[in-house]
């Protein structure tokens, strides 16, 4: 057979179900490329992560004897069966991208917050889905993409396994700092850690006990390391967004800040996003009452002359 791929979303970041879907058809001897739309496929796959609010459905020209769509951009009733879900990612699909593993340790997570779709999609608990041999052939980086591996019951053998491997991991998504215990920060502080993610989403938790725990247990304390996503547009005033920006900086974290929903974001919020997320600006203007957004960093040296 001849296959279609098409990333919808783009392709600044690896679409991990196309992926698999490359390492299985090619193990069949199939085709595999990227789609064009001058060709004639037997099949064409579109993957989509996001939806309208993020980015564009594909509108080009399709010519294909079967076309199938899938990815919660498209909704939350497609799945890939067992013996695709389970394969190592085609890492060759995205050379921009070598050397680094991507993939799922755990599904799941029991948190249900309002604004995520993970307890929708994969269930309100944490479960083991893999070894981390299933997506990682000794690659020197591996982008962990897990909810909530914290709360996994399984969690030590899988930090273990993270440790073992000698690779530098992110943890792409916010680990719950409300689950850490002196236990497994030990084990993470065994983990080759190149960026550890948090979230402070919900401005009426007082998070600041936990994350003050976990400075003093954890072993990285080089702050841009130790990033928190902040969730402003989602029912938080702008007092209380500023609030958890300025205690998370000031405990040794580095905030960055996501828009819910960013079309209907105030013009404020917008302006906070850009000050908090353009680390040059949030750390040569502590206050963002002094922050102007126009400024340029080229004229900083004349308007120190003048």
């Amino acid at each position: 057979m001849k296959i279609g791929l098409i990333d919808v979303d783009g392709h600044r970041w690896p679409n991990l179900c196309l992926m698999k879907l490359s390492a299985y058809h090619k193990a069949r001897g199939d085709t595999v490329e990227w789609h064009d739309g001058r060709k004639k496929y037997d099949l064409v796959y579109m993957s989509r992560v996001f939806t309208d609010s993020y980015s564009k459905d594909y509108t080009g020209n399709i010519r294909a004897d079967q076309i199938m769509k899938g990815g919660t951009g498209y909704g939350m009733d497609n799945r890939l069966p067992d013996d695709v879900e389970h394969i190592c990612p085609d890492y060759q699909l995205y050379p921009q991208f070598a050397g680094t593993a991507y993939g799922f340790l755990t599904r799941g997570c029991p948190r249900g917050c309002g604004f995520c779709i993970v307890g929708e999609k994969e269930g309100r608990r944490a479960v083991a889905v893999a070894d981390l041999s299933e997506f990682w052939r000794g690659e020197k980086e591996i982008k962990l993409l897990d909810a909530n591996l914290l709360a996994c019951p399984d969690w030590e053998k899988l930090l273990l396994q993270l440790s073992e491997s000698k690779a530098m991991v992110d943890f792409t998504q916010g680990l719950d700092v409300r689950l850490v215990t002196p236990e497994k920060v030990q084990l993470l502080n065994r983990v080759r850690t190149k960026m550890l993610h948090f979230a402070w989403d919900n401005p009426e938790d007082d998070l600041t006990g936990y994350f003050e725990r976990f400075s003093e247990l954890s072993n990285v304390k080089d702050y841009r390391k130790l990033r928190v996503y902040v969730l402003v547009n989602y029912g938080s005033s702008h007092e209380q967004d500023l609030y958890r920006i300025y205690t998370l900086r000031s405990m040794g974290y580095d905030p960055y800040v996501m828009i819910y929903e960013k079309a209907t974001a105030p013009d404020i919020t917008r302006k906070l996003q850009r000050w908090v997320n353009n680390k040059w600006f949030f750390h040569a203007v502590p206050d963002f009452e002094d922050f102007d957004p126009h400024y340029r960093k080229g004229r900083q040296g004349k308007e120190g002359e003048a």
